[in-house]
């Protein structure tokens, strides 16, 4: 395969949208291509027909070309010469190659019921076999008692016949070479009774017929690497080359799960909370990948530049929540304001406040949190909780106002505010230099306390800002 060109492949099932992991393999995949000059496919195995959820598929090729990974070949844009991207649409190729493992005595037909194969595993684990194999029994059926299994109306499974102590290894792209045997796997299914095939064959025959180069994916395929290896085997086809990425942990260490309701799972609750697209392609990019110059923000072409397969990660890749934040408000600071006006208007447009102002008047309140959102949704909880004045204090607020000096900061500077003719920036900032020359404190004993009196809360916007939305008159209500 040193000669052709690098083809890869993102496959997902359509039973969910796109998750963290699942982006995260698309992304490497995405940039190994580009990195040598190759076709990323998109494909979809759709075989898990009662899992399968309407929209799915479609979600999941969409959220990945708004991340900016946008395939060279897709369901929605297939190339004749490689057929189609949908394995249910494939089922009489998988069964021609199945039979024909079958006519080279590589696999063999099972009428095994599903009680019987409970009853085998119950067996096994009664004796102490811990990983179920299956006992063969149907390898050396008689021509009798095949026909007797048909007229029963029994429908036969195709089995692969693994051979016996056989070493099946490989250099995973990651992990270095890597070694299994035979013996440990025992004979699989190849195609269900149902006649749809069964993940580690159809890969195999996917692969092999869009000829694919590379194949980079999750820890959780190592162990079905083997399996596939001796498909290819017994065809005679060269394999592509593997490379399998650790898992994704979350703070605690534990593996991601979808469970885990701190951390957001899919790319479609990003894109409705306004996450920068181009931010999640460079946080995905960290995600088990370290720059050798300790690189942290990259646009896509220097991600796809920097892209070394050897330097990902061999220990799991940590979600870090605050990382993200921090490099979706970079993305967010780095916009123009023509950029960030129409980003932020769908979520500006969620504020009552805002929604009879003019367009100069808006964009120019929107400009106030441009420095201070993390995400597109946040502006709204920010202008709220300025808007609407939170009613109850917690402990620490309280401890706040309940100083002897707050009362006074609080009267000081409604006179003041009263007396100006515009609460323009610098006219506040001169207010707040009044009072300290007048009182003797600074800092957070003169900002706090009218803070508190205004909104409710502690932190925020510059106070200035705070003033010119709540305008004058609201503001000193609130004092």
């Amino acid at each position: 395969m040193a000669n052709e060109k690098v083809r890869v492949r993102y496959a997902p099932s359509p039973t969910g949208y796109l998750h963290i992991g699942g982006a995260r393999s698309a992304l490497f995949n995405y940039l190994y291509a580009k990195k040598f000059g190759g076709d990323f496919v998109f494909r979809i195995e759709d075989t898990d027909v009662e899992r399968n959820i309407e929209g799915a598929e479609e979600s999941q090729l969409h959220d990945l070309i708004w991340l900016g990974i946008i395939p060279d070949e897709s369901t929605e844009h297939p190339n004749p010469k490689y057929g189609k991207y949908r394995q249910m649409e494939k089922l009489d190729i998988y069964r021609e190659y199945a039979e024909k493992l079958v006519e080279m005595g590589y696999a063999y037909y099972c009428y095994c019921t599903t009680e019987e194969l409970a009853e085998m595993k119950e067996e096994q684990l009664r004796n102490g076999v811990k990983s179920f194999k299956y006992d063969r029994r149907c390898l050396t059926l008689t021509p009798e008692e095949i026909e007797k299994y048909k007229a029963e109306g029994r429908v036969p499974s195709i089995r692969l016949k693994m051979p016996a102590n056989h070493t099946l290894k490989f250099h995973d792209l990651v992990r270095g070479d890597v070694s299994f045997n035979s013996d440990d796997i025992g004979d699989f299914v190849i195609m269900k009774s149902n006649g749809i095939p069964t993940y580690n064959f159809a890969v195999v025959i996917d692969d092999h017929l869009m000829e694919i180069t590379h194949v980079l994916r999750g820890e959780e395929h190592l162990s079905n690497t083997p399996k596939q290896l001796q498909i290819y085997e017994y065809f005679g086809w060269e394999p592509p080359k593997f490379g399998h990425m650790t898992i994704i942990v979350n703070p605690n260490g534990k593996k991601l799960s979808k469970r885990d309701l701190n951390i957001l799972q899919f790319m479609s609750q990003y894109r409705d909370l306004g996450y920068v697209p181009e931010a999640i392609f460079n946080f995905l990019f960290l995600l088990g990948y370290t720059d050798q110059n300790g690189q942290e923000i990259f646009t896509k072409e220097e991600a796809c530049k920097s892209f070394d397969p050897a330097r990902l990660s061999t220990s799991p890749a940590m979600f870090d929540q605050k990382k993200l934040l921090w490099v979706n408000s970079t993305y967010i600071k780095k916009m123009d304001n023509e950029t960030y006006f129409n980003f932020i208007d769908p979520f500006i447009g969620k504020v009552d406040f805002l929604k009879n102002l003019p367009l100069d008047r808006k964009n120019e309140i929107s400009l106030m949190f441009k420095n201070e959102i993390n995400y597109g949704a946040q502006i709204v909880d920010l202008l709220n909780d300025i808007i609407v004045k939170k009613d109850e204090l917690d402990d620490a607020e309280k401890e706040i106002l309940a100083k002897e000096s707050a009362p006074k900061v609080c009267a000081l500077f409604k006179e003041k505010l009263a007396l100006l003719n515009e609460t323009n920036k610098e006219n506040i900032s001169n207010i707040f230099y009044e009072i300290k020359n007048e009182t003797g404190l600074k800092g957070k004993d003169i900002y706090m306390p009218i803070r508190i009196k205004l909104t409710g809360v502690m932190h925020g916007i510059e106070m200035y800002n705070i003033i010119d939305i709540l305008g004058k008159e609201e503001t000193l209500k609130r004092l």
